[in-house]
This record gives structure tokens, C-alpha cells and sequence, in this order.
């Protein structure tokens, strides 16, 4: 018979972030952690079977299970695109030296 394990899930926006802690059976996956952690409760907009997620700041895939001390991250969806943004900034730059 497995035993339950420690585990960790957090989420935040810029204004509210939230640690929830949790014992789980092992074997557990990361989509049914997300949902046994209730953290659905505080943000309505995670939608457990979509989520990007890592474990300690490793990306990692909702259908592999958790081991004793994870945390898993649910990562925000970009806002904008990091190339993108590279770009404007080095434009920025540009513009900035002519003046």
C-alpha cells in the first residue's frame, strides 16, 4: 500500500500569490495534485488539465506524478512574445542613441 507524501502547489498574479500544502497519495500526478490542492478555489482561471507547470522551476508534464517535497508551479501565461519584446526594446535603444 503507498503512503502519503509532502507535496507543494503555488500560483500567483502580481497581487495575490498563494501556497497551498498538501499530503498526497504516492503516485499522484501533477493535473490530479493541482485539483486535490484546491487552489482552483482562489484562482478560477486555471484550468488543471491546460496548465503549464514546473516542478521547482523545472517545466515538467501534468501526467507525471510527484515526489516526496515537490512544488508545483502553475506558471501565468505569457502576455507577450520574449522575441518580440527583444526587439522593441533594441529599437528602442536605437532610436535612444539618436537622439
Amino acid at each position: 500500500m503507498s503512503g502519503l507524501i509532502d507535496i507543494e502547489v503555488v500560483y500567483g498574479i502580481p497581487n495575490k500569490q498563494v501556497l497551498l500544502s498538501l499530503k498526497v497519495p504516492e503516485g499522484t500526478t501533477i493535473e490530479n495534485c493541482i485539483k486535490l490542492s484546491g487552489i482552483v478555489k482562489h484562482f478560477p482561471e486555471i484550468v488543471p488539465s491546460e496548465a503549464v507547470v514546473g516542478i521547482f522551476s523545472k517545466p515538467d508534464k501534468l501526467d507525471n506524478t510527484v515526489k516526496q517535497g515537490d512544488r508545483i508551479e502553475i506558471y501565468r501565461p505569457l502576455t507577450a512574445d520574449p522575441k518580440e519584446m527583444r526587439k522593441l526594446r533594441a529599437e528602442k535603444a536605437k532610436q535612444a542613441k539618436k537622439s
